[in-house]
């Protein structure tokens, strides 16, 4: 049997009548709901950004019945400031993802490929820290950020009491061991027989065997960072340098209801936008390339 042959409906069965017609309706009536479910509340909020707010909330899914109000966009971005939150935002995001993405891949290559004698132990404890409930370490790690050992001065109102804390993610380190176990340990004997030290076998040869990876862990760490509700708020105090996460939240109660809407449309397009742009470098997979030379 060929490999084309190994699905739930074989390519005999799907040439019959009987079962490639019901099979292709099922098909389109799910991409159908997939669509209603992932696209039309983003399309009624992209409609309502534009929307004068008495039909908003008089008829919210007709079709504009009377007319456009673009002026919401420009309220909501220079009104409500969603440019200054919005860079913001991107500070604390790559603030985050660099630093986890620094932590795990340096954790993971100590743990999967140095393997010292207690790696066990120390993943071990890693993993155990992932049964304890995120909002037990609320209150320790507020006062480590306002009285950090060796530092002297509070972290408050900067972005490093957000970053910081960050790199501390178990479920990135364990998730990147587990990739570099499954690399072939021949690449690493070779580069060590070459010569190569424990840097150089990090940056020249686990990086670049560890694109995708590297990717997927990216993906996490940028959809939680621009999610990220209450830590932004308790140790950014400041408005002036707290993300769209929290300031959102914040201006719903004193904000007229279609502007509101405005700037929710204007933080939701941005994120889309970038996946759309670095979709690639987050989703391809690297394998083996750039590693080993032929």
């Amino acid at each position: 049997m060929s490999s084309t042959d190994r699905t739930i409906i074989s390519d005999t069965d799907w040439k019959r009548p009987g079962v490639r017609i019901p099979n292709t309706v099922l098909h389109i009536v799910l991409l159908l709901l997939l669509i209603a479910v992932g696209l039309l509340p983003l399309l009624w909020l992209a409609k309502s950004a534009i929307t004068p707010t008495q039909d908003t909330l008089q008829t919210p899914m007709a079709l504009f019945p009377n007319g456009f109000a673009w002026q919401n966009l420009a309220h909501a971005w220079n009104d409500v400031h969603i440019g200054t939150y919005f860079v913001n935002t991107i500070w604390v995001t790559a603030g985050e993802w660099a630093v986890q993405l620094i932590v795990a891949t340096t954790g993971g290559f100590a743990l999967a490929v140095l393997k010292p004698a207690y790696a066990k132990v120390i993943s071990g404890l890693v993993l155990a820290t992932l049964f304890v409930p995120a909002v037990v370490l609320l209150v320790p790690l507020y006062l480590t950020i306002l009285h950090p050992p060796l530092i002297g001065t509070s972290l408050l109102n900067t972005y490093w009491a957000v970053w910081l804390p960050a790199g501390a993610s178990a479920f990135n380190v364990l998730l990147v061991m587990r990739f570099f176990q499954a690399l072939p340990t021949e690449v690493f004997e070779a580069a060590e027989t070459d010569g190569a030290g424990p840097f150089r076998l990090f940056w020249s040869i686990v990086l670049p065997m560890s694109r995708p990876i590297l990717g997927v862990v990216s993906v996490f760490a940028i959809s939680a960072a621009w999610a990220d509700f209450l830590w932004p708020m308790l140790v950014l105090p400041n408005q002036q340098i707290q993300p769209l996460s929290v300031r959102l939240p914040a201006i719903a109660s004193q904000t007229d209801l279609g502007v509101y809407l405005a700037a929710l449309a204007i933080a939701s397009l941005i994120p889309v936008v970038i996946f759309l742009l670095f979709q690639r470098t987050f989703l391809r997979g690297g394998g083996l390339g750039g590693a080993v030379k032929g």
